[in-house]
């Protein structure tokens, strides 16, 4: 069976975890603490210590560097989810790129705003270490403080996405491929502290997350 460790929150856990959700196999959550790597570290014999991870029998899965999609693609190599079409290279490795930077990098700062709400207490040191030696002392307060400020941007940089959807039910045609699960996990950890809602200017990127977070794999029986 295959194994998914990862960290609920985590907006590249959430893709993963949607797409086996997708596909219909059967597979097994591992959640860790956050900033624990050490299991990983033992699964990936001391090659890596982030997450998500997927381990397939005596095959461990991780990812070589922060663009690249490993993970996704073995997983779309032995499930035939048909998510990685090669006449979309090209434009699905634009896209990643754009919604792993610009849309993550301000949906997290949102949600992370809450975390003393979803961090388990014993996790809680762990965290905001973890936070302030990557960003900066006081880093979660300074999101607060910005809260409006980033919300507003994460609006304004989400436009290209539902204009995406004007004549389309999915982002690069009429059925998901990669970058659907991309976005739809960075989304959904921003939704993940249950304090906010997709923008309600974005009418149609609603309704594309809804589809989303009920789409099976026509493959399933």
């Amino acid at each position: 069976m295959i194994e998914l460790v990862q960290c609920p929150w985590s907006p590249f856990c959430i893709v993963q975890k949607r797409i086996l959700e997708f596909s219909g196999v059967s597979f097994k959550i591992i959640n860790i603490p956050s900033g624990d790597g050490s299991l990983v570290w033992r699964l990936t014999r001391q090659r890596y210590y982030g997450v998500p991870v997927i381990k397939d029998g005596r095959t461990v899965v991780f990812e070589t560097d922060d663009d690249s999609q490993v993970i996704a693609k073995y997983l779309d190599d032995k499930l035939q989810l048909g998510l990685f079409p090669r006449e979309l290279d090209g434009v699905q490795s634009l896209l990643w790129r754009c919604i792993e930077n610009e849309i993550e990098g301000v949906g997290f700062k949102l949600n992370d705003i809450y975390w003393l709400e979803f961090v388990a207490t014993s996790d809680r040191l762990r965290f905001l270490r973890h936070k302030e030696r990557k960003f900066g002392r006081g880093c979660l307060e300074e999101w607060r403080r910005r809260q409006k400020s980033l919300l507003d941007e994460l609006t304004r940089r989400l436009v290209p996405f539902e204009q995406m959807l004007l004549a389309k039910a999915f982002l690069l045609g009429d059925r998901p491929r990669f970058v659907d699960f991309d976005l739809f996990g960075i989304l959904a950890n921003y939704l993940y502290s249950g304090h906010y809602q997709l923008p309600a200017a974005h009418t149609r990127l609603r309704r594309w997350f809804e589809r989303m977070t009920k789409i099976k794999s026509v493959t399933q029986k």
